[in-house]
């Protein structure tokens, strides 16, 4: 559908989507020329004598959130605008489809990558907390699968603001996916969506949620009072480790769930890498390698996921050269797991340990020089290969935070080189 209309400084192109409070236009920003997810709010909806306050106070929420949520797995808000009886909100397009499309059996993701898609959202939902934000609406209508693979949350329309001087009600939210604790009105912390991205990851497993009912009250009375099946004894070619893993995201207690996003995250990684075939190097594992890094320890989400991308990632068997002295060449080489040594003519120079990066010389002086030793695998590695070319590309200030890491580390080689025998 071809539209001309112009809101604010935005030219709507198109219709995405229409609902009962509110309609989302593809549409143009005419300054930057950036395409945006447009979300207008009908007059009426705000005079609704019932609901009019409930929907304006969603609205402001996430209007307040512009400009403030900067995460790769979370769809921006880039803009809002709000008058007495209308307004719009410019988000972050996002080309894809949500994730309700594929909670029916038949249409169901590959396990692994259902797994890896969680491992994302804990990311970005233990980051919207720090910022002080409960999302209070996670459900698969709120998850957006980018056409690259990505994840995108949207929608914080229900998010409850920790800072906020408002007066917030708990019960927004999808009755399927809400924490014992909402929905019996008490205080909520990151484990009332952690316990929402439990029946989300259920239901994209199983092809079911994990409670269901025809009426609320029966609803909710099996949310506060049933345990869920495991999700393998609903679906049989799971792996049975992912029960234990989703069971305690849903215990009725939030002090029974993970205590931390982290620990939720690397529980779903760990069973993902068991769920893949042989060979392939999920996102989960490249992005735990670089978190466990000291020297990146200042790096934002955003950046190690910059980082991460920019790599190539392989698997090296033991005894394998990686680097020869003499020559040319480029790349910068970061080992995740595993060891190398490292010799010049025959002469053992040093062993590199997972963590730690070498062949920054030839990245330091920008262009292809002759290694100046040999680089052998001592056992199986994972290593990240970079190109000056893919670095270049990264944000300036990740590119400055990596430039001082490998200054730091060259000196840390200088020193070590220079109290050897012989020096």
């Amino acid at each position: 559908m071809e539209l001309s209309l112009q809101v604010g400084k935005y030219e709507v192109q198109k219709l995405i989507w229409k609902g009962a409070t509110g309609t989302v236009y593809l549409a143009k920003d005419t300054f930057s020329g950036r395409e945006v997810a447009l979300k207008t709010i009908e007059p009426e909806v705000f005079r609704d004598p019932e609901f009019g306050t409930v929907y304006r106070q969603q609205f402001l929420n996430e209007a307040s959130l512009a400009g403030k949520l900067r995460h790769p797995h979370i769809a921006a808000i880039l803009d809002a605008a709000m008058q007495e009886h209308s307004g719009y909100i410019a988000m972050e397009y996002v080309e894809g489809h949500d994730l309700s499309r594929y909670t029916q059996p038949g249409q169901l993701l590959p396990v692994a990558d259902v797994l890896q898609l969680g491992f994302k959202c804990c990311g970005a939902l233990e980051y919207a907390f720090r910022e002080g934000i409960v999302h209070r609406d996670i459900k698969p209508a709120n998850l957006m699968l980018a056409q690259s693979g990505e994840v995108k949350i949207s929608d914080f329309g229900a998010a409850y603001l920790r800072m906020s001087q408002v007066v917030q009600s708990a019960e927004m939210g999808s009755p399927f996916y809400m924490s014992p604790e909402q929905l019996q009105r008490q205080g909520l912390t990151f484990h009332s969506d952690m316990y929402s991205l439990g029946v989300v990851l259920y239901e994209l497993l199983t092809g079911q949620r994990p409670f269901a009912a025809d009426t609320l009250e029966v609803l909710r009375r099996k949310i506060l009072q049933q345990p869920p099946l495991g999700p393998s004894k609903v679906r049989g070619d799971l792996p049975k480790e992912i029960d234990a893993v989703l069971l305690r995201a849903l215990a009725k207690k939030p002090e029974q769930r993970y205590p931390s996003w982290h620990d939720f995250a690397l529980a779903l990684s760990a069973v993902a890498e068991k769920s893949l075939p042989p060979g392939v190097i999920p996102d989960s594992e490249k992005y735990v390698a670089l978190k466990r890094v000291p020297s990146l320890a200042g790096l934002s989400d955003v950046e190690l996921w910059e980082l991460a991308r920019a790599a190539t990632w392989v698997r090296v068997p033991a005894n394998a050269t990686i680097m020869r002295e003499n020559d040319r060449g480029r790349k910068l080489y970061f080992l995740a797991k595993g060891e190398v040594k490292v010799t010049r003519g025959g002469q053992l120079l040093n062993i590199i340990r997972e963590t730690e990066c070498f062949g920054e010389m030839a990245f330091i002086r920008e262009g292809a020089a002759p290694r100046s030793a040999t680089v052998v695998s001592v056992r199986e590695l994972l290593l990240a290969e970079f190109e000056p070319e893919a670095l270049a590309r990264m944000s300036a200030g990740a590119q400055l935070y990596l430039t001082r890491a490998l200054v730091r580390n060259l000196a840390e080689r200088l020193e070590l080189a220079n109290t050897m025998p012989g020096r």
